[in-house]
């Protein structure tokens, strides 16, 4: 008659022949990295949220510069635009100057300033 053993509880439902062995585990990482430590999903929604918040900056970022910009540029327009100003009352007046004179020329020429 045949007796049957029962096997103990093990990793492959045997035991192995040499009990001074410990069973192996997966080593536990005290000085491993905070990343290393999180899961991968919880991870990629940090840096999902981090993408986000960094678009978000440089979007008003953008909008800053550019209404930097166009104030400087209104501002340069107005520059132009008083100096064109400026230009054609010095033109003005010396086209005035001229004129003056040139009347004066031809009133003196004529035989009442002379006479």
């Amino acid at each position: 008659m045949t007796t049957t053993i029962a096997l103990a509880a093990s990793a492959n439902g045997r035991i192995s022949g040499k009990p001074w062995k410990l069973h192996k585990s997966a080593t536990v990482r005290s000085q491993a990295s905070a990343g290393h430590k999180t899961k991968w999903h919880l991870r990629m929604e940090k840096t999902k949220c981090e993408h986000a918040v960094k678009k978000l900056e440089s979007e008003l970022k953008q909008e800053k510069q550019a209404e930097k910009q166009r104030k400087r540029e209104i501002t340069l327009q107005r520059q132009r635009a008083a100096e064109e100003r400026r230009r054609l009352e010095q033109e003005k007046a010396i086209m005035g100057a001229k004129k003056s004179a040139r009347l004066r020329r031809r009133a003196g020429r004529t035989k009442k300033v002379n006479g």
